[in-house]
């Protein structure tokens, strides 16, 4: 045996423990780069849309592809706040609760108060900005883990929403101005359409343009990701890491207000229960887009991708006949997959190094 033949393998061998890789994981993380993340979540868009259709002709038409456009523009706009909360390493479970507190501000502020339609508004947003900002200072002032956070911040907000509405959809016949139910451009923009489009989901499609907007483009977007990426590394740079996680957490509050505002014109009144469980659907179409839940990484792009896997997936069951109790075990297990396949895409991507 020569000397290079007998060294080849052991350099071989060191190669491999240099990089932490065998050819098995080489193998894996190529399959894994493929079926996980963005990629993965596209695929089974696709897959789910083919499937579908061929199995039921009720699912292809038009008129029912426009109803998921129209039942998943909510949740929408919450994911992409919630996609610049997670670029940054944190989490919102208080989004929907937030909808739900500012959908019932602006309607009690208009309906009972008898203010006009913009202060109305404004009071609504502030609301969700407010909800928002008190995340972002809990947080980072008071050192207090985001999920357990929010997770306070979503039961006080429901509370407080209920205090506001009295446990009452606004509006309330009993308490509202005469003549006075909600703002024309709340029902306009939830309920009405453009030709066939729903105008919500066009208001959903231009959160999703600022959201891509200021995560690709902004010092904001840019400081998410070294925020989320390496938090003490973004603060030896000098972003001001505290900062930002306010804003984002501000920003996801502003796009939460929105959304309770088509909420709220999509249903024709104000319910301080309502977006019941919406902040789920939000951060599974984060994840399933793509998102890494530990920072870093993501584009709005992959959550859109997320969510319309998971309006997909719940509207095509249920028009096959599937039961809602087995459309909650699909949903959970198919969230569970692909976020799994993107983990192991991501440990096979830093093992091969």
């Amino acid at each position: 045996m020569s000397v290079d033949e007998s060294r080849a393998p052991d350099e071989t061998d060191e190669e491999t423990d240099r990089s932490g890789a065998s050819g098995f994981q080489r193998g894996v993380g190529r399959v894994a780069s493929l079926a996980g993340g963005r990629g993965g979540a596209l695929i089974i868009l696709v897959g789910l849309l083919v499937v579908f259709s061929i199995v039921s002709p009720d699912f292809r038409t038009g008129n029912n592809l426009l109803n998921i456009l129209r039942q998943y523009s909510v949740p929408m706009i919450l994911a992409v706040g919630m996609t610049l909360v997670i670029v940054a390493r944190g989490i919102d479970l208080s989004v929907a609760a937030t909808a739900a507190l500012s959908g019932s501000v602006m309607g009690v502020a208009f309906s009972s108060w008898g203010w006009p339609a913009p202060l109305a508004l404004l009071l609504g947003l502030a609301s969700g900005a407010a909800v928002g900002a008190f995340n972002g200072f809990v947080i980072t002032r008071w050192h207090v883990p985001d999920f357990v956070a929010t997770l306070g911040t979503l039961t006080a907000v429901r509370g407080i929403a209920l205090l506001v509405t009295d446990g009452l959809p606004v509006p309330d016949a009993q308490a509202a101005v005469e003549g006075r139910t909600l703002p024309d451009s709340v029902l306009t923009l939830g309920g009405g359409t453009l030709g066939p489009i729903p105008l919500i989901a066009l208001v959903a499609l231009v959160c999703v343009l600022v959201g891509a907007f200021v995560l690709g483009r902004t010092t904001l977007g840019r400081s998410a990701y070294a925020v989320g990426g390496n938090p003490d590394a973004a603060l030896m740079s000098g972003i001001k890491v505290a900062r930002t996680k306010i804003s984002v957490y501000v920003f996801s509050g502003v796009l939460a207000a929105i959304a309770g505002f088509m909420l709220t014109g999509r249903q024709g009144s104000a319910n301080a229960l309502s977006a019941d469980q919406m902040e789920l659907q939000a951060i599974a179409a984060v994840v399933v887009g793509g998102t890494n839940l530990f920072g870093g990484e993501g584009r709005v792009s992959g959550t859109v991708i997320g969510m319309l896997v998971i309006g997909v997936l719940s509207n095509g069951l249920a028009i096959i006949g599937v039961s809602d109790f087995w459309q909650r075990v699909v949903n959970g297990l198919v969230i569970v997959v692909v976020v799994a396949l993107d983990q192991w895409r991501r440990r096979a991507a830093r093992a091969v190094g």
